[in-house]
C-alpha cells in the first residue's frame, strides 16, 4: 500500500510575530546563506508577499526573484523586507569567540 503524503508548508504555520522571530532565529543560527534566504521568503509568504513588497519599497515581483531559489537578494533588500516585517538584525558576541 502506497504512503500517502501532503505537502509541508512552513508558511501555514507561521501564525504569530513570535513563531515567525524564533524560526528566523533558528535560521540564523545555522548561519547557512540560502537557508537565511529561503526562510526570509517563507516569513514575507507567511505575511503575504504583496503586503511585505509594498511595505518595503520593493515591485512584487522583484521580491519573488531575489528571495526565489536562484535570487541572490541584496543586503538592502533583506533589511528591507525584515524592517517591512517589524524585525530587525542585530549582532552579537559568537560564544566561540
Amino acid at each position: 500500500m502506497p504512503l500517502d503524503t501532503q505537502p509541508y508548508d512552513t508558511a501555514e504555520h507561521l501564525k504569530t510575530d513570535e513563531d515567525i522571530a524564533l524560526y528566523l532565529e533558528a535560521v540564523m543560527e545555522d548561519g547557512d546563506p540560502e537557508l537565511i534566504r529561503h526562510a526570509i521568503g517563507v516569513v514575507a509568504r507567511a505575511r503575504g508577499m504583496t503586503q511585505i513588497a509594498r511595505e518595503a519599497g520593493l515591485g512584487r515581483e522583484s521580491l519573488y526573484k531575489a528571495l526565489s531559489e536562484t535570487g541572490n537578494p541584496s543586503f538592502e533588500t533583506i533589511r528591507a523586507v525584515l524592517k517591512a516585517l517589524g524585525l530587525t538584525l542585530t549582532v552579537k558576541r559568537s560564544a566561540e569567540a
